[in-house]
């Protein structure tokens, strides 16, 4: 196997082109420890005086490629769990008593949930139907009475009677997010998967089919704590921003004050099997695709913390480990198409003037962990209606701001091909975190190419001796491309005139590709440059 790896240089970024920034905030994690406390990964969460709810998910760790041993009905989580995490305690119920299509639902995985004061809103999610016996996403709406569920699980009771259910063809989703801004609910993104998980595609074995929604669904929920009514449903398509799942939606407050949501990243992008770069922006007035800014580090969904800090006008957005295509290894950006599980902590920060750039922070997750977690906020915590945290209002020194609970713990990088079950485990583990303001012992680290605006991305192919290169062009203009090998000969050197903006793949042969090779990539617009330094390793 040969690996690529491609180092971070200095790229046009920001106006002052530094690669490092004094944080105006540090992060430190701070281990708990709760008895018998189980690992869960991919769940739902809602919290009311003080504990926390834990709905379904998997007890398991990253499914296995083979379809047998893909998302089985033993790994579904089948247990209502409540958390004291002050007290350290936990309390549990089983859904067993459960009509069954409460059951079913409530056991899934990558179910999309958004509490709402008292209500905690499930919509779809994936997994194995009793009911049905089979492999199916689920078209139905869950509404759970939180604060009245978690006394019935502490105090030994049933909860069936706080639990509600409605079913809609629009509701079969799963991998996606339900926001709310203002009064809207928003259902971004995600996929339909009816069917056994198969990599091999849904015509070899187990069949399945799989539709991405492309779109965000939209619509507002009328709840009387008896009846639910869905209305003003309408749908915004656009399948080459809105085809992504299992990425990360993030509450924003914009440089003007109004409330949004940002969809960083996610899988997979329609003509290629590897996670987007880019971003998009859902408000009121409708969405925004940030093409200029490219996330590298963090690509699955995982725990973030989102801040914004009203005097700098600045949305911090803080995304802790998980999985990615790229990784940071002693300075170098390492790119790993494989897409392994990494422990970087980094952030995307939004300044006053809308502009996104990605830093990697001076500490990393204490292993491979983070795929499938959450952050769940501290409720006294100073914030704004979207849960965003009010940074400039937190005080000089730590403050605990919430917790990272549970994800899949990784015994190494990539496992996905060798996986057979042991090689990860859904995580009990339980973070405090820490906010500490005021100035560190290590800046933060600018990923110069996150806003250059041209999102490289390079590919060798070494049975045909070329390098795939992948580039955005945010206005038209002359593209200069240029490969050296490692002793600075050029190999080949062109100017493709009066490209059109747009997002380019081309194709550039060189001699050959061999183990131990080096070779320098660079392009250059009239805007931007980036180069890529390509070191082929067996």
């Amino acid at each position: 196997m040969l690996k690529f790896f491609l180092p971070l240089f200095l790229l046009a970024g920001f106006a002052d082109g530094v690669l490092a920034q004094p944080a105006t905030f540090h992060i430190q994690l701070e281990p708990v420890t709760i008895p018998d406390l189980k690992g869960i990964q991919s769940y739902a969460f809602a919290q009311a005086d003080g504990k926390w709810l834990i709905i379904g998910g998997r007890i398991d760790g990253l499914h296995r490629r083979m379809p047998f041993g893909a998302f089985t009905a033993s790994g579904r989580n089948t247990v209502l769990t409540v958390i004291d995490p002050v007290k350290l305690q936990k309390w549990e119920t089983t859904l067993a008593p459960l009509n069954i299509d409460l059951r079913d639902q409530l056991s899934s995985t990558n179910m999309q949930f958004h509490q709402q004061g008292r209500y905690l809103y499930l919509i779809g999610g994936y997994g194995y139907c009793d009911g049905l016996n089979k492999f199916v996403t689920y078209n139905r709406l869950s509404a759970i009475d939180v604060p009245n569920t978690i006394n019935a699980i502490v105090n030994n009771t049933s909860v069936e009677q706080y639990i509600r259910q409605i079913t809609d063809t629009s509701f079969a989703v799963a991998g996606g997010h339900l926001k709310k801004i203002n009064d809207t609910y928003y259902l971004m993104g995600g996929q339909k998967f009816m069917g056994r998980y198969n990599p091999m595609g849904p015509d070899h074995g187990p069949g399945f089919i799989q539709e991405y929604t492309n779109q965000v669904r939209t619509f507002t929920i009328t709840d009387d704590g008896a009846q639910i009514k869905i209305s003003n449903y309408k749908t915004i398509t656009d399948a080459a921003v809105f085809h992504r799942r299992d990425y990360n939606a993030v509450p924003q407050i914009m440089p003007d004050g109004q409330e949004g949501v940002t969809m960083f990243s996610g899988v997979f992008q329609p003509t290629v099997n590897i996670p987007f770069l880019n971003s998009a922006t859902i408000s009121g007035d409708g969405y925004a695709v940030e093409n200029s800014f490219a996330q590298y580090y963090n690509h699955y969904h995982s725990a973030v913390l989102p801040m914004f800090d009203e005097n700098r006008q600045e949305m911090h957005n803080v995304f802790f480990g998980g999985i990615a295509q790229y990784y940071d290894s002693l300075g170098i950006l390492v790119q790993n198409d494989e897409v392994p599980f990494v422990k970087t902590i980094a952030r995307v920060t939004r300044d006053k003037d809308g502009r996104l750039a990605e830093y990697k922070m001076p500490v990393d997750m204490p292993d491979l962990l983070g795929a499938g977690s959450e952050f769940i906020p501290l409720p006294d915590v100073p914030h704004y209606a979207n849960e965003v945290i009010k940074l400039n209002r937190l005080v000089n020194g730590p403050t605990l701001v919430g917790y990272i609970f549970g994800g899949i713990a990784s015994s190494l990088p990539n496992i996905f091909f060798i996986n057979n079950g042991e090689e990860s485990n859904a995580s009990h583990r339980l973070f405090r975190v820490y906010i500490i303001k005021g100035p560190g012992i290590a800046p933060d680290v600018l990923n110069g190419q996150s806003n250059n605006g041209l999102q490289l991305q390079v590919f060798p192919d070494f049975d045909e001796d070329y390098f795939l290169l992948n580039y955005t062009l945010a206005e038209n203009t002359n593209v200069e491309i240029e490969i050296r090998n490692g002793k600075e000969k050029i190999l080949r050197k062109e100017v493709l005139k009066k490209q059109q903006k747009g997002t380019y793949s081309i194709k550039r042969s060189v001699k050959s590709i061999e183990a131990g090779d080096v070779f320098w990539i660079r392009i250059k617009t009239a805007f931007s440059e980036s180069t890529q330094k390509i070191i082929v390793e067996p």
